[in-house]
């Protein structure tokens, strides 16, 4: 197989860009640095490409391999045949290369293979050819043996026809097409275990659908439910249709001497060897379809809740809320260094509302806190209705903003957080870890678990090693397009940056720690074991404010400062006008890009972004998503009215529809039949993490906590 051809079509681009973008991956670039600063080399190919590219790339050089190894051992068996290898090299796809393999692999002991050394395989031929012209009962006794355990002719005729089901079973045509023809017009059902149960499965109690149609929320669901034991699922195959299928295929000629047997052998195969089988598969790849599905839209979301806009310039009072343990508050700055923390008990059983208030108004006060970071776990519409009280009650003006708290007791438990707080409780952390994450969500929610963060479906019940891997490439992308203050950033922020490995981050920390401020990017290359080609990769990401390089506050890459210097001072710049707010107006000046990057030796892509960057220093990407909505006030689900129109935040999306916080700690359900007037796939068209949306009440019901909402006009 051409790999590369093979990723030029899938990917829709030129064979030049993969060939590009598959040397500088080999190279041990990574996907953020050759997405930013190798655009010329790959025909600017984004990081979503590079990231499949990579993806597809380690996949179809794992199946080459795989080919070769099935290639030797069946050469290895004297049984490689130049039809049988050509149809291996060709194989697509790895099920390709286990269905031609499957006859030569070798087995543990079957029914076949024990008949087969009791030396039954020529009576299973004369079966097969149906060329006999004697009852099977008369040419099976030629086959008794004491010797051989074959005692009697129902034996022998039994051991012939466990042959030939083996060989019915191993056939990669047969397989292929009962594949095939299953996936079209098989149906997946569930039953339920007991009816009686009351469950979340109750939808699929008596559930029954095409396979071809499933939807990738079903099978999951599907999935758990069987796993818990409440389900029963099966796939209900066109049985008669396949059947049919492999008479056709087996039995060539109508001899009633063996008609019936294969007949009988055919459906014992199918029974017993090819439907279990080809069941387990189809079960396989509907769930890695929905699996991928899930940890798109996963990713997907991750992204927009990370690319969040930062509260930046505001003192936040980060509010973890409870019952019978207190809520438990920190002060934190606009840098996110902890003030104070304290515990108050105005929730139940204790409350003790009036002091509460009195420990907020001195806090308030004290800090000058201009934002309340509520966390929406246990007791928050409590702590609501207290802080909307308190609201009104001083002088002062102060909002506050429900944060989604997914994450915050894993972060306070964990081991980074013991070191970031040696001093504090996992209360305490929790509060702190609340507020900085309406500060800057970015750097305070890479220090959890993606998975933790509670943005996706189902993630419990995937394959978690791929979840991993995709969600902490969507954390480096993200960290990568925004970059990182090199003198402020902690530990598990520079761990996402290009080319800094854990042990590289640490490293930065404690460098700074002992040495200072670094004034000056080149001078990564001496903190331990950071060389050239890390250097190489993370330069660009790593900004300096008040350097002695002006240029080192940007993501121009070192590699073009002098490029940059040339540029600045033919355009009547220098490079201390960076520091004073960017160059206005720079990219009018360029008035014949090409030309101009010829002049400097850079691509015109390379320029491009340059001008962009040194008009706009170190812009942040996040500052055009929609900022949080700030509350004074408080709803119930009670004030909830059909018809009521209300903003509110898009905090989750699923392949079904869209959670909505619409300020009555219940978020609502804007089911994807719903979201648009148009029709729309799924609801990623329509929406995304954080979109603040207007959006009209349906039906509320409280008894159950559901609130159906609609965005249609």
């Amino acid at each position: 197989m051409d790999i590369l051809q093979k990723l030029t079509e899938e990917l829709e681009v030129k064979k030049w860009q993969v060939e590009a973008a598959v040397g500088l991956i080999d190279e041990g670039n990574t996907i953020p640095f050759i997405s930013r600063y190798r655009k010329e080399v790959t025909g600017a190919l984004n990081d979503e490409q590079l990231r499949k590219l990579d993806e597809r790339l380690t996949y179809l050089r794992n199946l080459e391999d795989k080919k070769a190894q099935v290639l030797a051992s069946i050469e290895e068996q004297g049984k490689l045949t130049e039809e049988l290898r050509a149809q291996i090299e060709a194989a697509q796809t790895q099920v390709e290369v286990d269905d031609l393999y499957r006859p030569y692999r070798p087995k543990r002991r079957t029914r076949a293979t024990m008949a087969k050394e009791k030396g039954l395989e020529g009576l299973a031929n004369v079966i097969l050819l149906q060329m006999t012209k004697k009852p099977l009962e008369e040419e099976a006794a030629a086959y008794l043996s004491e010797e051989k355990g074959v005692l009697t002719v129902e034996e022998a005729l039994a051991g012939a026809r466990d042959i030939l089901a083996e060989n019915i079973s191993d056939d990669a045509d047969y397989r292929t097409y009962i594949r095939e023809i299953t996936i079209k017009e098989g149906r997946i059902t569930s039953e339920a275990k007991d009816e009686t149960q009351e469950s979340v499965y109750e939808t699929y109690y008596h559930f029954d659908q095409e396979i071809h149609k499933m939807m990738g929320h079903r099978t999951l669901a599907l999935n758990r439910g069987e796993a818990e034991k409440i389900l029963t699922v099966k796939i209900e195959a066109p049985q008669e249709k396949i059947l049919r299928y492999l008479e056709k295929q087996v039995i060539k000629r109508d001899n009633p001497h063996t008609t019936d047997a294969l007949k009988e052998t055919i459906a014992d195969s199918y029974a017993r060897l090819i439907a279990p089988a080809i069941e387990r598969e189809i079960r396989n790849l509907l769930t890695e379809q929905a699996e991928e599905g899930a940890i798109q839209v996963f990713g997907k979301n991750l992204e927009q809740l990370l690319m969040q806009p930062p509260i930046a310039g505001q003192t936040v009072l980060g509010w973890d809320p409870a019952f019978r343990t207190g809520c438990k508050l920190a002060v934190v700055d606009p840098t996110g260094k902890v003030l104070d923390t304290v515990v108050i008990y105005p929730t139940a059983p204790q409350k003790k509302v009036k002091e509460a208030k009195a420990v907020l108004k001195k806090l308030i006060e004290k800090y000058n806190i201009t934002l309340i970071s509520l966390g929406n776990g246990t007791a928050s519409r409590e702590s609501e209705q207290i802080i909307a009280e308190l609201l009104r009650e001083i002088p002062q003006k102060v909002q506050y903003v429900i944060v989604s708290e997914a994450g915050a007791s894993v972060y306070s438990a964990s081991k980074l957080a013991t070191e970031e707080f040696p001093n504090f409780d996992v209360g305490q952390r929790s509060a702190a870890s609340i507020a900085r994450r309406l500060q800057d969500p970015l750097a305070e929610l890479v220090k959890i678990d993606p998975k933790a963060i509670g943005v996706g479906q189902y993630q419990h019940d995937m394959n978690q090693k791929r979840l991993s891997e995709a969600l902490g490439g969507v954390v480096e992308d993200s960290v990568n397009r925004v970059g990182v203050d090199l003198n402020t950033a902690s530990a598990p922020l520079l761990e996402y940056i290009s080319g800094i490995t854990k042990t590289l981050a640490k490293n930065i920390v404690a460098y700074r720690e002992q040495n200072g401020r670094f004034a000056d990017r080149r001078q990564l290359l001496k903190v331990p074991k950071l060389g050239p080609k890390a250097y190489e990769q993370c330069a660009g990401f790593l900004r300096i404010t008040g350097g002695t390089n002006p240029l080192d506050a940007t993501s121009v890459h070192p590699e073009s400062y002098e490029a940059a210097t040339k540029l600045l001072t033919s355009l009547g710049f220098s490079a201390e006008d960076i520091a004073n707010g960017g160059l206005k107006g720079i990219s009018k000046k360029v008035q014949k890009p090409k030309e101009t990057a010829n002049e400097l030796g850079v691509g015109e892509l390379t320029l491009k972004d340059m001008v962009a960057e040194l008009e706009k220093p170190a812009r942040d990407p996040r500052d055009e998503m929609p900022r949080p909505v700030l509350r004074s006030d408080v709803m119930e689900m009670k004030d909830l009215t059909p018809g009521m129109v209300l903003k509110g935040t898009v905090r989750n999306i699923i392949d079904f529809g869209a959670f909505v916080d619409i300020g009555v700690h219940q978020d609502g359900l804007v089911h994807i039949s719903q979201m648009s007037d148009r029709y729309i796939k799924h609801p990623l068209e329509v929406v995304k993490v954080g979109d603040i949306v207007e959006v009209k009440v349906l039906s509320v019901d409280e008894a159950k906590k559901r609130i159906a909402l609609t965005m249609k006009r």
